[in-house]
């Protein structure tokens, strides 16, 4: 370690651990966790799946926490729908009753109802939020947000540059299962399943096998099947660049874990901050990181923090747990398999061959015994070659073959040691506390104390001190009593101690002293509730939104091309009929963005061009290319746009991954002073229905023909796959030449776009329609709707136009619209879900 490097005075970072279960907070406790994050069983928790905690433990749970000195934050952290509202308020008044440290929230909405609710609570931005930049952190800095979980994309360079522009706190995620989609920008369960990612529903798609078509031939990929499947995040050897770069709290992914992770992995981060911030390097071994391994692993990587590197980031060989790389198969003898060791086993280990899992020939199963030599070993061996056997009913010898990889999956002996760190009567993490005591003959013996979560304790003996004949008081005398705090949470830090007179105390006395200080300690612990707004905070804040009326308009159609070729297509359709109101271009290179706006307005047709999904540091110089291409307004795919371009001039349009789900959300973007507004596409019919009923319908444009956009990803499957490079920088840009789709399970092939920031969207094969919907969309008085175009042919573009002009107009029934729909094969819509 340089001089310099030595010298910096680091800010100690909070650990943060996670709990989906009681369980859980015991080993993240118990393991050194500054903090525990868990969500509750009413909902709206993006890990539906966990145990999760019931709503009147809260109170409880804060409370047991805090006398142990940790914090405890509540995953609020999905959208909520306009029908929900209420339940979310009374959610958050019984959060702020209980104390809790903070709410994680996704939905603007819900950090607006928390600011009227209760302005002491504290908010947290969750990952879902998708801030991605110092600028998008800047455009809900009015929502009073204290700290903000940043996406998992960011490098550590760009986390530095957030930390130099913003004063709120940055957290950080160091470990655990990478998400391929950006969080809060994952369409892929929604839209293949109903099962919304947004909702805490993950259907986890990322992590089945694809195979790839690049201009429509199969690509033989060999092992590589699991194309959007990342290793998993294992930050501890960044742990002082992370420190450096001004993130504020180290965040372990893993409510779906069981405890044992939660204290495996706690444990080790906790040593990891504690060797750096003592001034020394990470010290954690080799075989410190085979037990972290061991507990859940995909393979370990440092993620997206040192850059971009595709190739490393997703193998695409494997997508679940492996556990610890065991050895290689050196000898496969009748009754037994000779291995290479690279870490310890020992007889009762679980173990796996590599193989296919997807397809079944997976091998695997329990150590009977460990033997050299024919000879049987006795506890763990941790080196050179050993014959291992099994039960051979479960185990085919003959399939395995020498040069094959083994993996320990499961070791007992870990789980028990680790199950030993918190499942334990005495609590091994204690809360230190001080006494100060005054013993003076022909005085009553004082004892004061304070602990460091806060309690106080404070007793006087019943008698005065008598002047000791034989053995007096003493400070090691009155230490060795004190310190005997039994099974409690606390432990003896420092004791000061005056003695006068030389008196002399019972060791009786002492001992219900003692016993009194205890109780004292373990019920003195102040309790503060944090103050909440009598008043309807959902009810006061819709008070705010302009009154709903209808407005007899004539409807308007805009279109969305993603080629020039489509915007071509689009214009020479409304130059003859005036079927199209505005147009949208959404191209992978901006500077195409300029003759297609040229285009647009010889033929007197609005044209907005679209932002990227995400915008990160650096990344400000396309807004003001796009800025110069000088289009008649800009659709806004994030909050740093819905910032930018205003202040510019430039009249903006908010899209669906701003995610309006209800109708609070709705009035603080509007603010903003955009045209329109995109509802999110994780509403179904009803709740757009429900979204409108309580919204200007003039705010709203719908979307009623679209492929959903699955996953938007950082990785790019294109650098990944069908380059020999491992970034942006050296890729050479397939995507620019080269059409790709992902072949799923079930023989789909999914169209994959990349976008000018390198960024990867997979698109549903099958177009959604919502053509159904469209005339109570009208009687609620909407009169905005698009269509979205992805790679349709000429005539493809030529039906949707007309199709969908005629039907907002009037001139086409829906009954003719749905028929056209389903009987035209080029078209080729499916109309299983009747809204985006």
């Amino acid at each position: 370690m340089s001089d310099s490097a030595s010298s910096k005075i680091l800010t100690r970072p909070e650990l943060l651990a996670p709990a989906g279960d009681q369980d859980c907070i015991r080993a993240a406790v118990e393991n050194g966790a500054d903090a525990v994050y868990f969500g509750l069983a009413d909902g709206f928790n993006a890990r539906a799946r966990a145990a999760n905690f019931n709503l009147e433990n809260v109170g409880e749970i804060l409370s047991s926490l805090h006398r142990r000195g940790v914090k405890g934050y509540v995953t609020l952290n999905t959208l909520a729908f306009t029908d929900e509202l209420a339940q979310v308020e009374t959610i958050i008044r019984c959060l702020a009753k209980a104390n809790v440290d903070a709410v994680l929230v996704q939905d603007l909405g819900v950090a607006r109802m928390i600011r009227e609710i209760a302005p002491g609570l504290t908010i947290h931005a969750s990952t879902q939020m998708t801030l991605t930049s110092a600028e998008c952190i800047q455009a809900v800095e009015s929502l009073g947000i204290r700290r903000v979980v940043l996406p998992r994309e960011l490098s550590i360079d760009e986390i530095r540059q957030i930390h130099s522009l913003t004063s709120v706190e940055l957290e950080a995620f160091v470990h655990g299962a990478l998400c391929v989609a950006y969080s809060g920008q994952c369409l892929t369960s929604e839209s293949l399943g109903g099962r919304s990612a947004n909702r805490g529903q993950c259907a986890q798609a990322c992590r089945l096998p694809y195979e790839l078509l690049c201009d429509d031939e199969l690509r033989d990929l060999g092992p590589q099947r699991y194309l959007l499947s990342p290793q998993d995040l294992a930050a501890y050897p960044l742990t002082r660049e992370l420190i450096e770069a001004g993130v504020r709290c180290f965040k372990i992914e893993g409510r779906l874990k069981t405890p044992e992770y939660v204290a495996n992995i706690t444990q080790h981060y906790r040593r990891a901050i504690d060797d750096v911030m003592s001034g020394g390097p990470v010290s954690l071994s080799r075989k410190d990181v085979q037990r972290m391994e061991q507990s859940f692993s995909r393979g370990f990587s440092v993620g997206w923090l040192q850059g971009c590197d595709h190739k490393a980031l997703v193998p695409a060989t494997s997508s679940a747990k492996r556990g610890v790389l065991l050895g290689t198969v050196t000898a496969v003898h009748r009754d037994t398999v000779a291995v290479d060791l690279t870490c310890e086993v020992r007889a009762g280990d679980g173990i796996v061959f590599d193989g296919d899992r997807y397809e079944g020939n997976e091998q695997g199963g329990r150590i009977f015994q460990v033997l050299r030599q024919g000879k049987p070993l006795d506890g763990t061996v941790d080196a050179g070659i050993v014959e291992l056997t099994f039960d051979r009913s479960r185990l085919d010898l003959s399939q395995l073959w020498v040069g094959q990889q083994v993996w320990k999956t499961d070791d007992p002996r870990l789980n028990q040691e680790l199950r030993k760190s918190f499942d334990l009567a005495d609590p091994r993490r204690k809360t230190p506390v001080t006494f100060t005591i005054r013993a003076e003959s022909g005085m009553p013996l004082r004892i004061e104390g304070r602990a460091a979560n806060g309690a106080v304790c404070s007793v006087v003996s019943e008698l005065p001190l008598q002047v000791a004949q034989k053995h007096s008081l003493t400070r090691e005398l009155l230490h060795e009593q004190l310190s005997r705090l039994g099974a409690t949470i606390y432990e003896l830090q420092d004791l000061d101690a005056t003695i006068v007179g030389n008196p002399m105390v019972p060791l009786s006395v002492l001992g219900k002293l003692r016993r009194e200080l205890i109780q004292q300690l373990e019920t003195s612990l102040p309790q503060t509730e944090i103050p909440v707004s009598s008043e309807n905070a959902v009810a006061m804040l819709r008070r705010r939104l302009p009154g709903r009326q209808i407005v007899e308009s004539r409807p308007l159609l805009t279109v969305l091309c993603r080629t020039p070729e489509q915007v071509r297509q689009v214009l020479s359709i409304g130059a003859e009929d005036r079927l199209v109101d505005c147009l949208i271009a959404d191209f992978q290179d901006l500077r195409e963005y300029r003759e297609a706006i040229l285009a647009a307005r010889n033929s007197g047709i609005t044209m907005y061009t679209a932002t990227p999904r995400i915008q990160k540091p650096d990344e400000m110089g396309l807004f003001r290319l796009m800025l110069k291409q000088a289009p008649d307004g800009v659709l806004v795919r994030n909050l740093s746009g819905l910032k930018y371009f205003p202040e510019q001039g430039i009249p903006v349009a908010c899209d669906y991954s701003l995610n309006v789900t209800n109708d609070l959300t709705a009035e603080y973007l509007m603010q903003f002073g955009p045209g329109w507004l995109t509802p999110s596409y994780d509403l179904n019919r009803s709740q757009l229905m429900e979204l409108i009923r309580y919204t200007p319908p003039q705010w709203l444009e719908v979307v009623v023909h679209q492929h959903m956009p699955m996953f938007h990803m950082e990785h790019c499957v294109f650098c990944a796959v069908i380059s020999p490079g491992t970034n942006k920088t050296n890729c050479g840009r397939p995507c620019d030449f080269h059409k790709v789709e992902l072949r799923d399970r079930a023989g789909v092939d999914h169209p994959l776009i990349a976008d000018v920031g390198c960024r990867n969207t997979l698109f549903n094969a099958t177009a959604q329609s919502s053509a159904v919907a469209v005339p109570e969309l009208l009687g609620l008085g909407v009169r905005r709707f698009r269509v979205e175009l992805l790679r349709e042919s000429g005539a493809e573009v030529d039906a949707f136009v007309r199709l969908y002009g005629g039907l907002i107009r009037g001139d086409i029934s829906c009954q003719n619209v749905l028929s056209s729909l389903k009987v035209n094969s080029q078209i080729g819509v499916t109309l299983d879900r009747v809204t985006g």
